[in-house]
């Protein structure tokens, strides 16, 4: 997947017919659904692709995947609001010149209808439709725990990336969320929810983080203010996970922002201070919020 362009006035266009007309850009979760939609179901898929084309002969892949259980529900909205500021700094800003946007999202597969949903990875306005088919569950275990690690078992074992695959180099993982990963990928979960020949016995995450790290560089987002998000055992078991790669955002709907400039500073597009000022230029208020998330950050990167 990943032929087309992304247009913000087919966005707008969109926006603007769902206004007139009372239509929700979530509608077939607020519409009553139950279940993961038939588009976002991982089940048999063996791998949401990122393939070159003639519109896009050096794709990124860039995947988002958003714990949609409890208060987290609102992140897919606040993005869906703010996507044409995502695709603008990447795009006009030449942060990434051919992006390919994948959206998900997780629960908890001990207990949710819909553990795991998974987009195609897009390179116009149909990311923007993935996004208005995730199912907004709500629910959760209660036990601080979600089922992260399902994700990046999806990611590093169905997914096929050009960039990776062609060029070797990495993608981008972004996950946001307030609670712990399951400590194993279990396999009974992976044949329930995936499905699929030779599925593993139970993997440790740190293993699957391991392997999904040859594809992907991995960020965790953690939105100040949601239910865990200042429980020091949720910062200590991330941050042991991936460093400098946690990311402690303290306005939810900074969060376009935020990946976009963790990648153009990933991609060496630019400095920090460069980034802010794209945001001035185009009327973001989310500045200060992106500076203090990735403050630390890019002081690791200025010490190199």
């Amino acid at each position: 997947m990943g032929s087309g362009n992304w247009s913000t006035n087919v966005y707008d266009a969109a926006a603007h017919y769902r206004a007139a007309n009372g239509v929700s850009a979530f509608a077939y979760s607020d519409s009553g659904a139950t279940s993961v939609h038939p588009d976002l179901d991982p089940r048999g898929v063996r791998a949401r692709e990122s393939r070159d084309s003639v519109d896009h002969p050096e794709s990124l892949a860039i995947a988002v995947l958003f714990d949609v259980t409890g208060s987290m529900g609102t992140v897919p909205r606040r993005l869906q609001e703010k996507l044409p500021d995502l695709l603008g700094l990447l795009l006009r800003k030449g942060y990434v010149e051919h992006p390919h946007v994948m959206f998900g999202a997780v629960g908890d597969a001990t207990c949710d209808r819909a553990p795991l949903q998974i987009g195609q990875f897009e390179a116009d306005n149909r990311m923007d439709d993935d996004l208005g088919k995730i199912y907004l569950e709500g629910g959760g275990g209660g036990q601080m725990r979600e089922s992260y690690e399902l994700g990046m078992y999806f990611m590093a074992r169905h997914t096929s990336i050009d960039c990776f695959e062609k060029r070797g180099k990495r993608g981008y993982l972004f996950m946001i969320g307030d609670e712990l990963a399951y400590p194993k990928v279990s396999g009974r979960q992976v044949r329930h929810v995936i499905g699929g020949e030779g599925v593993p016995e139970d993997i440790g995450v740190e293993q699957i983080l391991r392997e999904l790290q040859r594809m992907y560089e991995v960020y965790f987002i953690i939105p100040e203010g949601a239910y865990h998000s200042g429980n020091r055992k949720l910062k200590d078991f991330w941050q042991g996970l991936l460093g400098q790669h946690v990311l402690y955002l303290d306005d939810l709907n900074a969060v376009s922002e935020t990946i976009a400039l963790t990648i153009g500073l990933a991609e060496e597009a630019i400095d920090l201070d460069e980034g802010l000022a794209h945001l001035d230029e185009v009327g973001s208020d989310a500045g200060a919020s992106v500076s203090r998330a990735l403050s630390p950050m890019n002081a690791a990167v200025t010490r190199l």
